[in-house]
């Protein structure tokens, strides 16, 4: 596994400028399901979100630094899983958070508002953890890795389509009820799609190297589930809002991860697998967390 720091995966630059497209197209059905008034709701009533923040920004990064220092994995699987954790949530938490019977609405509000601050964020976050792990600050030193490039990716692909998306639906509410469903069927099955594709032109080496990076995805996965928990019951939320809190910080924006990982980091190979195998695995835990959380009422 000595070369996987070094190998870098298939990917051209009209298929990253498709995934950016496709991005664009999820994040944007995810917003016909906000209007303005939920963000003014929020401001009444902060706490839930700034709890989830919380998980997602400092909570999460900070298990995910231990985590490294612990296993001492390979600097670019490091580095991987240094950046999902920078990412915001996933999409797909708020329909796993409807499936669990969490607060759906707050999910979708804290999707959106963790979206926003990625702009800052996850450049800063990357550039913060990364430089603390002698390793994965080697890897840094060799790419040009931007913070205001990579603020302008997150602001193209994620936030105008997340203003577009609101408009419509506050503009011209009987059209976002129409299309918001079918959109986001859509939006999700040709991601998925993507994603199976993308990977099929590097088959050999994910097959390869998947084995080393399961476990500790796997791992990292369950520590983001559980930081979001402890948070949420930490800050003392409803259970109906810790479901939500808890799944949203387990679930993160891999498509993200890797539309960075081949924008900056030319798809250094340990990077890449992490990301597509965060991909496939949360889905996987969350739905199957989401199954368990169902079989009890949350206490609101």
């Amino acid at each position: 596994m000595n070369n996987l720091d070094t190998v870098v995966l298939n990917f051209s630059a009209s298929g990253l400028l498709l995934m950016n497209a496709i991005l664009a197209i999820v994040m944007f059905s995810v917003a016909l399901d906000l209007k303005p008034r939920d963000f003014a709701r929020i401001v009444r009533a902060p706490k839930p979100v700034l709890t989830g923040l919380a998980a997602q920004f400092l909570v999460l990064p900070a298990l995910t630094f231990g985590l490294v220092l612990l296993t001492r994995p390979h600097p670019s699987i490091a580095l991987g899983l240094i950046l999902v954790a920078a990412c915001p949530g996933g999409n797909i938490s708020n329909f796993i958070t409807h499936r669990a019977g969490g607060n759906a609405a707050l999910s979708v509000s804290m999707t959106a508002f963790a979206t926003i601050a990625a702009i800052l964020i996850t450049p800063l976050s990357i550039a913060f953890w990364g430089q603390l792990y002698a390793p994965t600050r080697e890897i840094l030193k060799t790419v040009a890795l931007d913070p205001v490039q990579i603020a302008v990716t997150v602001l193209l692909m994620l936030i105008l389509p997340l203003i577009l998306g609101m408009v419509l639906n506050n503009r011209y509410p009987d059209l976002a009820d129409r299309v918001r469903r079918p959109m986001q069927n859509l939006s999700m099955i040709i991601f998925l799609l993507f994603v199976v594709l993308a990977l099929a032109a590097n088959w050999g080496f994910f097959l390869d190297y998947a084995k080393y990076v399961a476990g500790l995805v796997v791992l990292h996965n369950a520590l983001a589930f559980a930081g979001g928990y402890a948070t949420a019951t930490l800050a003392g939320v409803s259970d109906y809002d810790r479901r939500a809190i808890t799944i949203e910080t387990g679930i993160q924006n891999s498509g993200l991860g890797l539309v960075l990982i081949f924008g900056f980091f030319h798809g250094l190979g340990g990077m890449a697998v992490v990301a597509a195998l965060w991909g496939i695995w949360h889905a996987v835990s969350g739905i199957a967390l989401a199954y368990f959380m169902s079989r009890t009422v949350a206490a609101r």
